[in-house]
């Protein structure tokens, strides 16, 4: 009951004029983004940070979840008009959405994966509500010991959930926490890897890395790759579903909110898994399996609840804990940073009202995004005609703008160009940009809680191990780090026996 009284304040204050404008324009930007093909929502996120610094912490935090929820909705109608996935996300969608597309069902299509992404984002905003202030009392009991081994389960969790592989996920890491330590040591005033550039003695903005790293780096690397142009399939009626569709797209979204929120909000969950798991479910469930393949509607709003349930489910980690699971939730945490919040146990208690009326515009910008994705899937698709020349030149611009916006010198620009054919690199070693932010903003953390905990027990690094829950954190990083390189290993040892008998006969 605490919960919904707090909820209803929290409602009072996402209600009021200014709020509900910057929840609609965040969910039209969102979707706007989601539709277009290689401009997701961290990126958009990222370019926006600079612009929103005279915004009030809750205008700016309301606008970017927005973005984000619409991010989810928007993905969709670039998978099934064009077969090209907006989020990595939305590509089980392209599967059977892009086929019921080529079938001349669009409008059923983007009807299921709208109505399908209200209802599990409703249902896991429901879900948050209840369960991120108990995990956040949890983690109150958190010392600097627990918070080191945290630490440690985020920085393996995301390099290998982020990256394509281990390795190249923990050099993702690595580089954000060199460019984190970047700067005057905070306990000892030494100078650290600034090489005698004195503007560097304050560091590296947070915001021109993920501004250089996302933006700057997708863009160079497209420009490289060439910018081509893409054949959109056209939508000649509004999004609607048939009763039938309708029976048989019910059931699928509520096992797709079902199994989306809980791996969402897992440190290793991400919206990925859940939406393959959804598919392979639908696909055993359906009494329509000769339909799959060739444009089943369950194989589309399955995944799709299962998306959005996840988005939710990725708040709980990154609003109670600190632990950002995907790359967009790593942006939304530089936000908070920007703002001076830090995301964690302590965050309820101390900027209660603020997350409550976040929490409460998810409920808002939900509503919003059913009103406009419905009526508006026409404009959506007409978006996929813009050339993707115009769009990265204006990426480009607003990076420019808004590294200069947050240092105002002419070193930021170099710094943002540094950083961008760094990002550039990154890409075309296959090397992720989502665990260096991740690395940037926890790396200085985790260092001045390691030196706390130090500092606690007299140099004796046992503290580290001294309590069951830093026992069972350090357990799972462990995991983290060991389940990537033995799984292939252990699939390979099934394989060749198996391939031994069938020599064999």
């Amino acid at each position: 009951m605490e919960q919904l009284g707090l909820l209803l304040e929290g409602f009072a204050g996402a209600l009021t004029p200014m709020h509900l404008l910057w929840a609609l324009i965040g969910v039209t930007i969102g979707t706007a983004v989601g539709v277009l093909p290689g401009i997701g929502p961290a990126l958009t996120v990222a370019l926006l940070l600079p612009i929103t610094f005279r915004l009030e912490a809750s205008a700016a935090l309301i606008l970017f979840a927005g973005i984000y929820y619409g991010g989810m909705y928007g993905g969709s109608t670039t998978s099934i008009l064009l077969n090209t996935p907006g989020e990595s996300a939305s590509i089980i969608a392209a599967i059977e959405g892009n086929k019921m597309a080529r079938a001349g069902r669009a409008a059923a299509a983007l009807a299921t994966a709208a109505i399908g992404s209200f209802v599990a984002g409703t249902i896991g905003t429901v879900a948050l509500t209840f369960l991120a202030p108990a995990v956040a009392g949890f983690a109150t009991s958190f010392g600097p010991p627990e918070y080191v081994a945290l630490m440690a389960v985020a920085f393996t969790t995301v390099s290998a959930l982020l990256g394509p592989n281990l390795l190249k996920g923990l050099a993702g890491l690595l580089v954000g926490i060199t460019v984190g330590l970047i700067g005057i040591d905070s306990q000892t005033g030494q100078p650290r890897l600034v090489f005698g550039v004195e503007s560097l003695l304050d560091g590296i903005d947070v915001v021109i890395v993920v501004v250089a790293l996302f933006a700057l780096g997708e863009t160079f690397a497209r420009v490289m790759a060439g910018i081509g142009r893409s054949t959109v399939q056209p939508l000649r009626e509004r999004a609607a579903l048939t009763r039938s569709d309708l029976r048989r797209s019910w059931p699928a979204w509520l096992r797709g909110t079902a199994l989306g929120f809980p791996i969402g909000s897992l440190p290793a969950g991400g919206a990925e898994i859940p939406t393959f798991l959804s598919y392979t479910v639908e696909k055993r469930l359906s009494r329509h399996r000769q339909e799959f393949g060739r444009g089943a509607i369950e194989g589309v709003a399955g995944p799709e609840a299962a998306n959005n349930a996840a988005a939710a489910g990725v708040l709980v980690p990154l609003l109670t804990i600190g632990l950002p699971t995907s790359a967009t939730a790593a942006v939304i945490l530089t936000a908070f940073q920007s703002y001076g919040l830090q995301p964690g146990p302590a965050l309820f208690e101390e900027s209660g009202p603020l997350v409550w009326t976040l929490i409460a515009s998810l409920y808002v910008g939900n509503v919003m995004l059913l009103l406009l994705n419905l009526p508006l899937a026409k404009v959506w698709a007409r978006l996929l005609t813009i050339p993707p020349c115009l769009i990265y030149a204006a990426v480009l611009m607003f990076s420019a703008l808004g590294a200069y916006a947050a240092g105002g010198t002419a070193t930021d620009l170099l710094v943002l160009c540094a950083l961008g054919l760094l990002g550039l690199l990154m890409r075309e070693a296959g090397i992720p940009p989502a665990p260096a932010v991740v690395g940037l903003i926890l790396g200085p953390i985790a260092e001045q809680q390691l030196r706390r905990a130090l500092i606690l027990s007299e140099g004796d690094p046992s503290i580290l191990v001294s309590g069951p829950i830093t026992i069972v954190l350090w357990i799972a990083a462990a995991l983290a780090l060991l389940v990537p390189v033995l799984l292939p290993v252990v699939r390979r040892r099934r394989s060749t026996p198996a391939r031994a008998g069938e020599e064999n006969e």
